[in-house]
């Protein structure tokens, strides 16, 4: 990612904040002055603690920062004001406090603040001004939810996967695309037009052929992932079959928002629902007219918005949040990555 400002030393900015938003397939870093100017930025791949243990996830990160302390002018070891890093994975309160035992040992900041990347979502969805109330969906590679309401009472979930009663997300919804083209194919299933998309994808002739080669790894398993967006083209299409996932993948969103707004006692409350990750944020239209549609039955007042901006924003503002910039930097930050926008304008 380039830098839009001139190099800075590090003695020319003090109170800079170093914001850190790690997702299942994406790292953002980026050191933002008190004013919010964003100084210097970076990005990498996916933070998998679960995956390669806390110590090696956090250490990923070790160059992505230096790259974007270069970046901000650092000639010498980061050391900002304040460290807030929105992590995915970060779903247990035990898994917050490794990580920010493992990041604040590396010495970027005075302070350090870890938290689940679903915050960064919806601190990037909820205005700058007041008391922070509303509710976020993230819906990316997985699934999850929280809110804040007044007085600053949380909501969350584990979001660990079906573990924790999670269904959804991209992973997820490339499965369903798979096994439901399976079934159609075969006979066990309905008849769909998965069946032949899916394969044709793949440059195979049939699900059969499709099967073998992921068994057999002439298809990267990997490259499942790239059925999500195919399952919202035969669902626009008009397949019942894909329409069906898709109406599911609405009524998990909309569930989990109205939950988070429930024990918040939020349901009757004019609040923001967030909408995020890369599977809200593609904009596909069939999905977020059943999301509108159900929230309004289960949340009447509630307002959907949807954030395109990175998730970096939610967790540079939050970093601002700490060190009580004022408004302004808020709004320089927002300028630099684009400002959210409700769905339907």
């Amino acid at each position: 990612m380039s830098n839009l400002t001139e190099p800075a030393s590090p003695a020319a900015v003090p109170g800079a904040v170093l914001a850190i938003d790690a997702g299942n397939s994406k790292t953002d870093v980026a050191v933002v002055a008190a004013d919010g100017t964003v100084l210097g930025e970076a990005r990498g791949g996916g933070f998998r603690p679960p995956v390669v243990g806390t110590e090696q996830a956090v250490a990923i990160l070790v160059p992505l920062v230096a790259e974007a302390a270069s970046r901000a002018g650092w000639s010498g070891p980061l050391h900002v004001e304040h460290v807030q890093a929105c992590l995915a994975n970060a779903d247990l309160p035990v898994e917050e406090e490794r990580l920010t035992a493992e990041i604040r040992a590396y010495g970027w900041g005075r302070s350090v603040t870890v938290a689940n990347d679903t915050f960064a979502l919806l601190r990037a969805g909820l205005p700058d001004e007041g008391e922070p109330t509303g509710v976020a969906v993230v819906c990316g590679t997985g699934i999850n939810c929280a809110g804040l309401a007044p007085g600053g009472r949380i909501a969350r979930f584990p979001a660990i996967g079906r573990l924790s009663g999670d269904w959804g997300g991209g992973g997820h919804l490339a499965e369903e695309a798979l096994w439901w083209a399976a079934r159609a194919h075969d006979g066990r299933g309905e008849a769909s037009a998965l069946a032949h998309a899916v394969p044709a994808h793949f440059g195979l002739p049939d699900m059969p052929s499709l099967i073998e080669a992921l068994h057999l790894g002439g298809v990267s398993a990997t490259r499942r992932q790239e059925l999500t967006p195919l399952l919202f083209e035969v669902a626009a299409d008009g397949d019942a079959v894909a329409r069906a996932i898709v109406a599911q993948q609405a009524r998990e969103i909309v569930t989990m928002a109205a939950v988070a707004l429930a024990r918040l006692e939020l349901l009757e409350a004019e609040v923001p629902v967030v909408l995020g990750g890369g599977v809200l944020a593609a904009g596909h239209s069939l999905l977020l007219d059943q999301i509108e549609e159900l929230l309004a039955e289960r949340a009447p007042a509630a307002r959907p918005v949807v954030v395109t901006a990175p998730p970096v924003l939610g967790a540079a503002l939050l970093a601002l949040d700490h060190v009580g910039a004022p408004n302004a930097a808020h709004n320089r930050l927002r300028a630099h990555y684009m400002q959210t926008r409700a769905y339907g304008t």
